[in-house]
């Protein structure tokens, strides 16, 4: 009999959907694997772009966790907000083999105490603020340290979901995933990330990140400083 591999997917309302549903595809794959969506409250969550996802567990409900996945997204200032988020993290995390996150969901994972000392991926705009939960950025696509895998943004999430299947299933195994689901990528423009974009593409990019920097950093400055008051 092939062993429960259950995945967990911790999931709050303003989730970037592909932050989850790219692991998400590649880790049902998985022989045992058992996908969970979770949110605090049990209750359907909608991403930014008005996708709604239902049919969610109840985080506090969820007892079984081999692989906890913390996506990213514009509501992670929130869920850094939500200390029952954060405390069912840490409960999950307690006995998971591995811990992952795409994105800003590397933030949330810091701002729940689980990233003292470890390398970590982000998305590029946000990477810094890794460095207030005492985690060290790293600008590469997927970073392992120890049993945490961590993706930059978004479309970093099928990366990371491979390199997690290969260590759990084997190189061969990830790689016969990566071929059934034609992972090829060929982007049309080479601007995926901010020392290749033209200039002009990265000022219009952060000029738009701009906006979000403040409300996201007092959060960070908030997140950390709780940490700081319990240690």
């Amino acid at each position: 009999m092939i062993p429960s591999f259950p995945v967990v997917f911790a999931l709050y309302p303003g989730v970037t959907q592909l932050d989850f549903t790219g692991p998400y595809e590649v880790l049902s794959r998985l022989a045992g694997a058992r996908c969970v969506l979770a949110s605090t409250t049990g209750q359907g969550i909608c991403t930014p772009q008005g996708l709604r996802f239902e049919g969610l567990q109840r985080l506090s409900e969820v007892r079984e966790c081999a692989l906890l996945c913390v996506p990213g997204g514009y509501g992670c200032v929130q869920a850094m907000e939500d200390q029952e988020f954060l405390g069912e993290l840490r409960r999950l995390a307690a006995s998971a083999r591995y811990l992952s996150s795409v994105c800003t969901g590397s933030l949330l994972l810091g701002a729940a105490g689980l990233l003292r000392g470890r390398r970590a991926a982000c998305h590029w705009a946000w990477r810094e603020g890794l460095r207030a939960f005492g985690a060290i950025p790293d600008e590469a696509r997927v970073v392992r340290d120890g049993h945490v895998f961590s993706g930059g943004g978004v479309t970093a999430g099928i990366d990371l979901a491979l390199s997690v299947m290969a260590e759990v299933a084997g190189e061969r195994h990830a790689q016969e995933v990566q071929l059934a689901i034609e992972y090829a990528p060929q982007p049309p423009y080479d601007s995926g990330r901010p020392e290749r974009a033209p200039a002009e593409v990265l000022a219009a990019v952060n000029a738009r990140m701009q906006g979000l920097r403040a409300e996201r950093e007092e959060a960070i400055s908030r997140a950390a400083g709780r940490l700081k008051a319990v240690a």
